[in-house]
């Protein structure tokens, strides 16, 4: 079994997190979801419904991170202690998952210096200006590059999350965890109807 290690951190958008843990919630058989902050304890998201956190260091099966967005990423990217224990975590998991400005977070690490990436389209020149290293699409729901998986906006995380279950565990698995959630599922990663 893997586990989901998500990241969050105050102001987070609530549903780029909770969006890909209920398609990951769906195969309980293959995956494990904790919930992490720098400090633990509770963090506030978008739609102020507080969520209990793990200490970030207490991560002991680094398999899959998910970094969610959200306005707290204006605050957190000049946060250099989380940007250090992202960086060390996304170089020991297996795969590493953005949704929306999650990927100006990990674009701060330097780990997607020269990888292709996406982000939301609403905030696209501050989080293209967090490091212009990264080789920026602006037109994909979500961008694969070896191991990191970065999504558009907010409901894109549900679309990446799929596309991530589709490539990992098959496609069928996808489209039925689709339509489990009544949810109609873009397959189309490098479409952005927002971009």
């Amino acid at each position: 079994m893997k586990v989901v290690n998500i990241v969050l951190f105050d102001n987070f958008t609530a549903l780029d997190a909770f969006g890909p843990a209920e398609v990951f919630s769906r195969f309980k058989e293959n995956f494990e979801i904790r919930y992490f902050s720098l400090n633990g304890g509770f963090v506030s998201s978008s739609i102020s419904c507080p969520c209990l956190t793990e200490k970030l260091q207490e991560t002991s099966q680094s398999d899959i991170l998910l970094i969610p967005g959200g306005f707290g990423t204006r605050i957190e990217v000049a946060n250099e202690l989380l940007i250090t224990k992202i960086r060390s975590l996304a170089e020991k998991s297996e795969f590493v998952l953005c949704v929306c400005t999650g990927s100006a977070l990990l674009a701060k690490t330097g780990l997607l210096d020269g990888k292709k990436a996406t982000s939301n389209k609403l905030a696209w020149n501050w989080v293209v200006e967090q490091n212009k290293k990264v080789d920026w699409i602006r037109q994909a729901r979500w961008v694969v590059d070896g191991k990191y998986y970065t999504s558009s906006g907010i409901t894109a995380g549900i679309d990446m999350s799929l596309g991530f279950i589709s490539d990992t565990i098959g496609y069928e698995q996808a489209q039925k965890a689709s339509r489990s959630l009544e949810y109609l599922w873009n397959t189309n990663k490098d479409f952005d109807l927002f971009s």
